[in-house]
């Protein structure tokens, strides 16, 4: 018998993390029938941060997860997707995402909470009989080695399983200990903000996300809840060496570096009556993130900046192509080969990540642009058609999780085929 399958027909999997992408794990392999202990350090469960966007890519693993209609309920469907000038207030780009966006990508493009989406999740967690939740429980332990992997939390409590699944994000400890390789911090700070819809400026109350793209600097607002709050987002080049992290946020820092923008954007930062500040940073795309009984999922995989708002799109992604990849390794018995698995799931992601990662990169560079760059920006969208425009991100948005699996490593996906003709 291959000694690499797990030796009874329910596998134990810990999940370490209970964000966005440890959620949509955690319902990825309960649906399964796998066991699944979600270990998340925090005393409660929750999300910080403000808004975020869910483009079609994102909906589409949410109906595969079975709860994208919970997350539709309080999601806001927007108009557009805008890109304006910040110095001149000139309009660089509008894209319908209406009717014949919804038709091409079969799904639309929305706003939401984070932490309507977590809680979307979270109840379908806390509904499910093989998912059981650990707070408080911060991870600093790590044994990969033998029959079993254990986690050991500063608290004392040790949690034992067939397998390991690190979600926790920049600072993964699992990945400190798969790949063991630094965050690159950006220098970019990033201040978010929910603000009510009465405090927002008339004639900037429009239902699309709307980047104001400045030199160094861009300022993004769009509404959430239904119309009765907005998101506001501001974005600058920091002048001091940053180190990773999130805390509360200063107005006067916020204030000093939007000098050079137009009087209409920003009046934007004056509504927040307060701000949290979060300092940057991703990784280099790595070729694998699994190894044995242990992978990563997520920012703890491929942690990206959020200039093309695909951080928890990314994690949903991964969360229903790890399910993916361990049901084609389930031989006929019912047993599950999990390491096979892992390494089928990166190496049907890494590819499509690692150009997301890259992508987010040149993307805040557009944004930021100054001097001749931002002259060529502005015209890159000139005459472009909507048709055109969707062509440029068909490889994004038409993601479908029934072929997840198509890009990974054709002898994997033999090696996967195997376990069932040797069962």
């Amino acid at each position: 018998m291959n000694e690499s399958l797990t030796t009874n027909d329910t596998p134990r999997v810990l999940l370490i993390g209970g964000g966005i992408g440890g959620m949509a794990a955690a319902l990825s392999l309960a649906r399964l029938g796998l066991a699944v202990e979600l270990i998340e350090q925090s005393t409660a469960i929750g999300e910080i941060g403000a808004g975020l966007q869910l483009g079609p890519n994102a909906f589409a693993a949410l109906d595969a997860l079975g709860v994208g209609q919970a997350v539709r309920n309080g999601s806001v469907f927007t108009d557009r997707l805008v890109m304006m000038d910040a110095v001149d207030c000139s309009e660089v780009a509008s894209v319908p995402v209406g009717e014949a966006f919804r038709a091409r990508f079969g799904n639309p493009y929305a706003v939401s909470h984070r932490a309507d989406l977590h809680g979307a999740l979270f109840d379908a967690v806390q509904r499910h009989p093989r998912i059981r939740v650990h707070t408080g429980a911060q991870v600093d332990v790590l044994e990969l080695g033998g029959a079993q992997v254990r986690a050991a939390a500063r608290d004392g409590r040790l949690f034992t399983g067939d397998a390991v699944v690190g979600c926790d994000g920049v600072k993964s400890v699992v990945r400190a200990k798969l790949i063991g390789d630094a965050p690159r911090v950006s220098g970019h700070v990033v201040y978010r903000a929910v603000v009510p819809a009465a405090d927002m400026p008339a004639d900037l109350r429009w239902n699309a996300p709307v980047v104001w793209a400045g030199p160094n600097c861009h300022l993004v607002h769009y509404p959430l809840r239904h119309g009765e709050f907005y998101n506001l987002v501001v974005t600058f080049h920091s002048r001091d060496k940053e180190q990773w992290g999130v805390s509360d946020g200063s107005k006067a820092e916020v204030l000093s570096y939007f000098d050079g923008v137009h009087a209409r954007p920003r009046q934007l930062l004056d509504r927040p009556t307060s701000w949290r500040r979060w300092s940057t940073a991703d990784r280099d795309p790595v070729a694998n993130w699994s190894e044995g009984h242990a992978t990563l999922l997520g920012d703890a995989a491929h942690p990206m900046m959020q200039y093309l708002a695909q951080g928890a799109c990314m994690a949903l992604e991964d969360a229903v192509t790890l399910g993916a990849a361990v049901q084609a390794c389930r031989r006929d018995d019912g047993r599950f080969d999990l390491p096979t698995a892992f390494r089928l799931y990166a190496s049907a992601r890494v590819a499509r990540t690692a150009r997301v990662v890259l992508s987010v990169r040149e993307m805040g560079r557009l944004y930021h642009a100054k001097g001749v760059e931002r002259r060529v920006r502005n015209s890159l969208w000139v005459g472009r058609t909507p048709d055109r425009f969707y062509d440029a991100v068909e490889w994004l948005y038409a993601w479908r999780p029934e072929r997840c699996l198509d890009d990974a490593d054709a002898a994997l996906r033999a090696s996967a085929r195997d376990l069932h003709v040797a069962s």
